[in-house]
């Protein structure tokens, strides 16, 4: 039977019989099922035959890879499963026996160019398991689409991050009292090649420059940082948009402005003040848009995999990952009927402030048929996720909805 579908993805014209007969089985708590909602079953056609295993390269000019959620089920992110997300390319030549980096701008007493060696050999060393997420992770749910990158949900990972507290390095150079923002540099190669421009340039107010999580790292999960990963030295700040944590790192400047790097300008990881309509043209200037910081609370479920195929009546485990930004998350709870009751989970707190929260539950499929398991998160102020798409923005920015995964139960 073929099924139509409007702009949404919804259902033109359809029946409770009509979705069951091309799902081929009965829907669960059909009864609860929202109008117009079209199951992840169809969403995701190939949801029932199991996803491949490898990541999924959105582009590979520059490289963008994201996982499947269900690759993303360890406790701590291994390297060949994080994402990447570069918006230039990987620089031609590093050598590392010459690798500095200069703190320099307009609101720093004295400028200083440190070595390799002079990080690790001068300042005390930390290690913290820090969330990073692309800021338009989760772009493809929004309609109509954006431009970017069309991510799912696998643009994410908290990965165990060593290095130095970029506040002590503030604190050797000093900073003036008039410091507003910081901003990186890295020797990513513009696409262009062209050496005078930057692929990317951002950054952070100083305020969360100088928090205790915030790092200049050379190491990732124990080993050296690889590659794609910004090798030999990384900015990492954990619970705001991948793109602040710059990569490459060559010269932080601590500016008395709002940093106007590459990236900073027009609706580059920025969101409207104020709703729009679906597909409005929004002009570019700071008094529509403001740059995002915090990411939303968001949660995902990585076991069981999307499309399993459980015993009926049989006690299945779930698990998953929660984080909320700068804060906490204080609640997960897991629906199997479309959201018109909730189950609370088990939820652990975090390794460090800013790492990911590890949440698991069971449950069992009374009868036979398809269900549909979603996940809610709560933060520590009580937003909790929503369950439909928030709303559109031009960039397709901080799509936190519930995630939910298929299950059928035989």
């Amino acid at each position: 039977m073929k099924l139509s579908f409007d702009r949404r993805g919804f259902l033109k014209k359809s029946s409770l019989a009509a979705i069951a007969t091309a799902l081929g089985t009965e829907i669960v708590f059909a009864d609860k099922l929202p109008k117009r909602y079209i199951p992840v079953l169809l969403d995701e056609k190939d949801a029932l035959k199991g996803k491949a295993t490898e990541m999924i390269v959105q582009g590979d000019r520059p490289w963008n890879v994201e996982a499947p959620l269900d690759l993303l089920d360890d406790r701590i992110t291994p390297v060949e499963k994080m994402f990447i997300r570069n918006n230039g390319l990987v620089p031609e030549k590093i050598d590392i026996k010459n690798w500095t980096l200069t703190i320099d701008g307009e609101s720093v007493k004295n400028p200083k160019t440190y070595t390799l060696a002079d990080l690790k050999k001068r300042f005390k060393q930390h290690t913290y398991q820090l969330v990073l997420e692309c800021g338009g992770n989760g772009r493809s749910g929004f309609q109509p689409q954006t431009s970017g990158n069309a991510w799912g949900q696998g643009a994410v990972h908290c990965a165990e991050w060593t290095g130095v507290r970029l506040k002590d390095i503030l604190n050797d150079v000093g900073v003036k009292s008039d410091a507003v923002y910081i901003g990186y540099h890295g020797s990513d190669l513009h696409l262009s090649k062209d050496p005078k421009k930057e692929a990317i340039s951002r950054g952070v107010p100083i305020k969360k420059a100088l928090e205790e999580e915030t790092l200049i790292a050379w190491q990732l999960n124990g080993k050296d940082i690889p590659e794609f990963h910004g090798y030999p030295l990384r900015l990492v700040i954990g619970g705001w948009p991948a793109s602040v944590s710059g990569k490459w790192l060559n010269r932080i400047s601590v500016r008395n402005k709002v940093h106007d790097g590459a990236k900073m300008e027009g609706h580059s990881y920025k969101l409207p003040k104020s709703p729009v309509q679906p597909g409005t043209d929004v002009p570019t200037t700071d008094e529509y848009f403001r740059i995002i910081e915090s990411m939303p609370v968001k949660s995902v479920i990585t076991y069981p995999k999307t499309g399993a195929i459980i015993p009926t009546g049989t006690e299945i485990a779930l698990r998953g990952h929660a984080w909320a930004g700068d804060f906490s998350v204080k609640q997960v709870d897991v629906s199997v009927d479309f959201g018109a009751t909730w189950q609370n989970c088990t939820l652990e707190a975090p390794a460090n402030r800013l790492a990911w929260q590890h949440w698991n539950t069971k449950l069992k499929l009374p009868v036979k048929g398809y269900y549909e398991v979603w996940v809610r998160a709560t933060d520590e102020k009580g937003v909790a996720q929503p369950m439909v798409i928030p709303a559109w923005n031009p960039g397709g920015y901080l799509n936190n909805a519930c995630e939910r995964i298929a299950l059928m139960a035989e």
